[in-house]
């Protein structure tokens, strides 16, 4: 079952309002409070063209500045601040936001880090990658990316699995998906669904081959995976009216079916590519992150202990 013990929060000091932070306490709430710590990073360019200061005054103008961030974000976190729940703020001085949450994540063992998120433009996605897209690839343990609608009483989880996954990878990212997806279901009393999808017959193969039925392929594979559902749902204990089964990319068919079910949190797996591969292809997690209209539960197979 999951237990978190050290939730780390990303504040995002360009909005009023912390989806992030109070996603977290809602979290925190259902029958643990996990104690949180409420991360600020900042980085004022202007310290940039101090050079002709000496050091100590370089040091007292960046303290001043950090300074003045903590007292703000002393009171704004004093906003959420009831119930009990312990919130430590916490000011760094960085220009890569990414590298900043990573590390303080690392350094102090948090179990799950949640960051409101917001779309990005195509052409800037590609040239300059955004944190979002940097702490998918690279997050050191469970990340929750968060849209600002709330999450619905008894809310829909949507778990998305590879059934047709023989790699040892995939398979241990399904059973991290769905063991972690049923315990966060439980955790906030809410439904568990699962989505796989599985590919129509490729579009140039009935050129090449005239003897080829595109059909009778199709018919060939959806059987195929309709087993795998089966022995999805005997393995996990799961209920089959909730699996949902659809021809496609898997892109299109999280998208859809999390509309569809008006989902509260979609959860998959990242494997975190890097270079140029990345930044160009990125995986599933990136291509639907700005097209999701509720939170997305990010996980690494690197990053997560599938004994809850």
């Amino acid at each position: 079952m999951i237990q978190y013990k050290n939730i780390l929060v990303v504040i995002d000091p360009t909005q009023d309002e912390q989806a992030a932070l109070s996603r977290a306490i809602f979290l925190s709430q259902q029958k643990q409070q996990a104690p949180i710590k409420a991360l600020l990073t900042i980085y004022d360019f202007s310290y940039e063209m101090t050079s002709m200061l000496s050091s100590s005054e370089r040091e007292t103008m960046r303290s001043a500045v950090i300074a003045d961030r903590k007292e703000w974000l002393d009171k704004l976190v004093a906003q959420y601040q009831h119930n009990g729940i312990e919130i430590e703020t916490k000011v760094l001085w960085n220009n890569r936001l990414y590298e900043a949450i990573i590390n303080e994540a690392k350094e102090f063992g948090h179990d799950l880090i949640v960051k409101s998120t917001h779309s990005h433009p195509k052409l800037q996605s590609v040239i300059f990658t955004p944190t979002d897209w940097h702490l998918l690839r690279k997050t050191p343990c469970p990340l929750l990316l968060v849209k600002n609608n709330n999450w619905p009483s008894h809310g829909r989880i949507l778990a998305a699995v590879h059934l047709g996954a023989e790699d040892e990878l995939h398979l241990k990212l399904n059973d991290m998906i769905t063991c972690y997806s049923r315990d966060l279901a439980d955790l906030v009393d809410g439904q568990l669904h699962a989505i796989n999808a599985y590919p129509p017959a490729p579009a140039n193969i009935a050129i090449e081959l005239p003897d080829f039925d595109p059909e009778l392929y199709n018919q060939n594979v959806k059987e195929q995976h309709e087993e795998l559902v089966k022995e999805y749902v005997k393995k996990y204990d799961l209920d089959e009216n909730f699996i949902h089964l659809e021809e496609g990319l898997p892109d299109d068919a999280i998208i859809d079916t999390s509309y569809n079910l008006d989902a509260a949190v979609v959860v998959l797996g990242t494997c975190g590519r890097s270079g140029l591969s990345g930044a160009l292809i990125g995986n599933t997690a990136e291509h639907v992150i700005d097209q999701l209209n509720c939170d997305l539960l990010a996980l690494r197979p690197e990053s997560l202990d599938t004994e809850h």
